[in-house]
């Protein structure tokens, strides 16, 4: 029998209980993404089925997209190296990136993510943080919410769009 979802795990060790959701839907999405990238080869992670974005895209949009969020939630603003990341999201490398680096990518990114929930302190949650240009409102709090449920979105997306490629290149039905 496999282990029941984080969130039906019990509490993750050094996070605040306020921010045990942030932490069990981080902890989902690494264990859901390394689950999906295990039975992939490069080209299956970077083919484009029909117009949606490559799974490698999705991976690699899921660690920068955490890594700008939780910039963001400590009051930063995001660095030229972090802006250049993101026009590269979608590039394949080369060689192309494997199932085993992108997923050595997506855990240091959730163990960042996780070292800095768990140094959050519970009384800053409610501070105004800026987010992007425009510097638009949230709070510490609901930057660190959006950035698991983002990587949760995304982690969806990877396992959607690997179905996607199997059924494309067997032709027939997707697994379930």
């Amino acid at each position: 029998m496999s282990e029941p979802e984080y969130w039906l795990r019990g509490p993750i060790e050094g996070i605040a209980p306020l921010l045990q959701p942030v932490a069990h839907a981080l902890l989902q999405a690494r264990e859901d993404v390394a689950e999906t990238l295990s039975h992939l080869t490069a080209d299956d992670i970077w083919t484009q089925a029909g117009r949606a974005a490559s799974i490698g895209f999705h991976v690699r949009h899921l660690c920068g997209s955490l890594d700008r969020l939780l910039t963001y939630a400590r009051g930063e603003v995001l660095t030229a190296v972090q802006l250049a990341n993101l026009q590269r999201e979608d590039a394949a490398g080369t060689p192309p990136a494997d199932a085993a680096m992108l997923v050595n990518a997506v855990n240091d990114a959730i163990e960042r993510a996780l070292a800095q929930v768990r140094a959050t302190d519970v009384s800053s949650l409610g501070e105004v943080r800026l987010v992007g240009r425009q510097r638009l409102p949230s709070t510490t709090l609901g930057l660190l919410f959006h950035a698991a449920e983002h990587a949760t979105r995304h982690a969806g997306q990877i396992i959607t769009t690997a179905k996607m490629v199997r059924v494309t290149e067997s032709g027939g039905a997707a697994p379930r």
